[in-house]
């Protein structure tokens, strides 16, 4: 614990320094905006003030003043200051990712008992001037030493994670896409929110009836957008495969029907999607506070995987994380423990996958395990273990031993660290789009990027 002391009136001398330097992050802005109110889309990065077409994370001016309170509340004078008043002059913008160094001077003392300070905020690296003024405060009255507080750490439920892979998936040509039997305002409005963001091109396929419906609920106007008829949901699930095969769509996207009846046209014998290699589900997670997204599979397909099944498990989440930029991702195989236990199947599987990655039988990533949830994605906790291994604390893609263990695992992430998820499924000729009716906005339009970077990726039109 950090020591710290203050100064009363008869302790500071004309001439006394301190200084203190911070980053400034984008987090920090909205941080601010929350615990002050001021939403102005400017310090957010959702206003292009520039008109350059590049939004600015620009700091609210009383942020850089905040370095000068931090100061003079932490150091100079330090614990006990009172700010009785400021004059500052704002002299150039601090944007998210600038560092700054806020400089506080005694240069009189009065005979009231209080002081005043010069106070200067520089950037790092060019010295830009950004603040410069003075500031009248009344000093502790008592001198004091003691520890530091400890203010309880603060999580931005940001997605910034999810914002880094929309605009990556913004630019490239929409994916066309078969929506199938999107007879309900959920899943039509999936559809219709991607397509708005420029990520898919819908070809809807179901009951025009019933899509015609569900976008009369929305307010929506289907006119231009393609439907092709098919009644009853296995009829629209096998029509939309067709349009895979025929080179019309590069990817599907679930509607209001059962998974089960979408994955028996997909895996069907003749025309199918199937590629030798078996489906699995994946989560991609946008935690917030991790520095990473974070996958996990499987949650939704695989009930019960074996070794084989498990083994193209981690193959498809490696390559979906190449789609969205990972290049060397690190595969935690999860399991209760992190030693091998001849009784405790999921440790054993664990061991095997991570001695098949050694010698080659998968891939593209590093595997590792078996790992306990806290050993996987906490350094802290893999180094309290005595765990070495490039993969343990550091893990990118979560490999659940079954189903019910890989649900557990997605469900606690988006409810209760309140997660946002995107869920596709994989192994197929082309990536589907799996979402759910309690799925939000950010959810959906995330899915429909991830199956479009995953399509092009997987033509090489992406990543080389």
């Amino acid at each position: 614990m950090k020591i710290q002391e203050n100064r009363t009136f008869s302790q500071l001398e004309v001439g006394d320094e301190a200084q203190l330097t911070r980053l400034c992050t984008v987090d920090d802005l909205y941080a601010f905006a929350s615990a002050s109110g001021d939403h102005n889309p400017l310090h957010l990065a959702a206003y292009d003030g520039d008109g350059d077409g590049h939004p600015e994370a620009v700091a609210p001016a009383l942020w850089p003043a905040g370095l000068v309170a931090a100061v003079l509340g932490n150091i100079l004078p330090g614990a006990g200051t009172q700010t009785r008043a400021a004059n500052l002059r704002f002299h150039a913008i601090v944007l998210a990712g600038d560092e700054l160094t806020a400089v506080v001077r005694v240069t009189e003392k009065s005979d009231d008992g209080d002081v005043i300070c010069t106070a200067e905020v520089r950037r790092v690296g060019d010295s830009t001037l950004v603040l410069s003024g003075d500031v009248r405060v009344t000093p502790p009255a008592k001198h004091m030493e003691f520890d530091s507080i400890e203010v309880p750490g603060l999580i931005v439920q940001r997605h910034r994670h999810f914002e880094a892979l929309l605009a990556k998936a913004r630019p490239l040509d929409p994916m066309p896409t078969a929506v199938v039997a999107p007879e309900e305002p959920n899943s039509l409005g999936g559809a219709l929110l991607g397509y708005s963001n420029s990520i898919i091109t819908p070809i809807f396929v179901g009951d025009p009836g019933k899509i015609a419906a569900a976008a009369e609920a929305l307010g929506a106007d289907l006119s231009g957008f393609e439907i092709i008829e098919a009644y009853g949901h296995q009829a629209a699930a096998h029509r939309a495969v067709d349009l895979v095969v025929e080179g019309r769509a590069q990817t599907l996207m679930k509607g209001h029907l059962h998974t089960d009846d979408l994955l028996r046209a997909v895996l069907r014998r003749e025309n199918g999607l199937r590629t030798g290699r078996r489906l699995s589900h994946i989560f991609v997670m946008d935690v917030p506070g991790m520095s990473r997204p974070i996958m996990v599979t499987d949650a939704a397909v695989n009930i019960a995987p074996d070794l084989e099944t498990k083994a193209d498990i981690v193959q498809n989440a490696i390559h979906l994380a190449h789609s969205i930029g990972i290049e060397t991702p690190k595969v935690g195989v999860l399991s209760a423990i992190e030693t091998i236990n001849p009784r405790m199947a999921s440790s054993v599987d664990a061991a095997l996958l991570s001695k098949m990655a050694e010698r080659g039988q998968i891939t593209g990533g590093l595997v590792d395990g078996p790992l306990a949830m806290d050993n996987a994605v906490d350094l802290n906790a893999a180094r309290t273990k005595g765990i070495t291994s490039e993969v343990a604390g550091a893990a990118d893609i979560l490999v659940a031993p079954n189903i019910e263990a890989g649900n557990m695992v997605a469900k606690q992430l988006t409810f209760i660290s309140h997660a946002e998820a995107a869920g596709i499924v994989v192994g197929a000729a082309a990536p589907i789009i799996l979402t759910s009716r309690s799925d939000d906005d950010d959810s959906r339009l995330a899915s429909c990027a991830v199956a479009a970077l995953h399509a092009y990726a997987s033509k090489g039109k992406l990543h080389g």
